[in-house]
């Protein structure tokens, strides 16, 4: 049985609903490095997605068939797509990087896959893809302007640049694992598998409680495990369920002024003119860039 060709409308609601939980994921990870040390954030918050994913799955009774080759891959992709890019961005966050800097990255993640895909798949690439990626990065450097300092410093951005490599590489990953298994089961693998080297990580360098606020460490996590992790992902379903995976990606490009507005309400972050011009001509870009269906699409933050 063919499936009914996806709609290029998105549903309002959920649509909106998803753009808000992608960007709450930029103010909740500051906030939680900033109560707590940032593997440990990332452990407790992947132990509780885990969990939850799971419950829910068997809650719905969804299946569980999952061949030892499609775990495995299931598993190695998420380890680079939580543990890794995850890491990666919450240590970037630890060193100073702001939550508008760090959804920008994120936000040119789709153009950038489909860009490796280009070159490492040989798929096809639009000239538009590449323009709006070449104008979003010129908008982030714009937005970070020449002294790196309101930024975290150089190493901070270098990380949250890997960090949106490893996003894009992890996108890809999706495509190797070939089998379609159970989203729940799946997320749910992908976040246990990344807990464990969280936590151990956290135990060696971080202590056994690097926790310096603990109700804003609660809290935080709560938000990170329930809204971003789960809440998140079921709305990015229903999306490319509803309008497929290239009208969803159309959404990235409203996250990273919402995210400014939630961190300058939330986070006391502010923007300079020269920043906030940036900030536009990157939106641009990925909005550009993002309009062509083939634009694949990551999971929330």
């Amino acid at each position: 049985m063919t499936r009914p060709p996806h709609s290029s409308h998105l549903p309002l609601v959920p649509a909106a609903a998803f753009v808000l939980v992608w960007s709450s994921g930029y103010i909740s990870g500051p906030a939680a490095v900033h109560a707590a040390a940032p593997f440990s954030v990332l452990g407790w918050r992947f132990v509780l997605a885990a969990i939850i994913g799971a419950a829910l799955a068997l809650a719905m009774r969804r299946p569980t068939r999952m061949d030892r080759g499609t775990l495995g891959r299931v598993a190695v992709v998420g380890l680079v797509m939580n543990a890794l890019q995850f890491g990666l961005m919450y240590v970037a966050f630890d060193l100073g990087l702001g939550a508008t800097l760090a959804s920008l990255f994120h936000a040119l993640s789709p153009v950038l896959t489909a860009i490796l895909a280009a070159g490492l798949l040989g798929e096809r690439v639009s000239l538009l893809q590449v323009v709006g990626f070449v104008v979003g990065v010129v908008g982030v450097l714009l937005v970070l302007g020449a002294d790196l300092g309101h930024a975290g410093g150089p190493v901070a951005v270098l990380i949250g640049c890997l960090s949106m490599l490893t996003l894009s590489l992890g996108t890809l990953g999706q495509r190797w694992i070939g089998a379609q298994p159970d989203l729940l089961w799946s997320a749910a693998v992908q976040f246990a598998v990344s807990a464990p080297p969280m936590l151990v990580l956290g135990w060696t360098t971080e202590g056994a409680w690097p926790v310096t606020d603990t109700s804003q460490a609660v809290v935080s996590v709560l938000l990170l495990a329930i809204v971003n992790s789960i809440i998140g992902l079921v709305l990015l379903s229903l999306l490319v369920l509803r309008g497929g995976s290239g009208a969803a990606a159309s959404l990235f490009f409203l996250s990273p002024p919402v995210t400014a507005v939630m961190a300058w309400v939330v986070l006391d972050e502010t923007l300079t003119w020269t920043q906030l011009v940036g900030l536009v001509v990157a939106v641009v870009g990925v909005g550009a860039a993002t309009r062509t269906r083939s634009t694949p699409v990551a999971p929330p933050p």
